[in-house]
């Protein structure tokens, strides 16, 4: 299912909903802009949303941004096992639920 070009149709929810997605185009671009945070960061907690979130296009888009910005493997690397231990984490802390 996952698709590099399917993107492309992202043109018909800009025209179907044009103040819409060019609000959010904008919002986008703000979050992603550098502040008190790097780019290169931003990226990187991107990456970790993204795993957690499974969206293989948001991995590949912002792993792509990610190294474009410096990136590492390193870094890569940590960003997944960050990702991964809070997605653990919340499985072992929701788990208290079944006592």
């Amino acid at each position: 299912m996952h698709d590099m070009k399917k993107l492309d149709n992202l043109k018909h929810l800009d025209k179907g909903a044009p103040e819409a997605m060019k609000a959010f185009w904008a919002f986008d671009k703000a979050a992603f802009a550098e502040g008190a945070l790097s780019g290169q960061v931003k990226q990187l907690i991107a990456i970790g949303v993204a795993l957690t979130t499974q969206c293989p296009y948001c991995i590949e888009l912002h792993t792509k941004a990610a190294r474009d910005a410096g990136a590492t493997d390193a870094m890569l690397a940590e960003a997944t096992l960050v990702a991964a231990a809070i997605r653990a984490g919340g499985a072992v802390t929701h788990g208290a639920h079944c006592f």
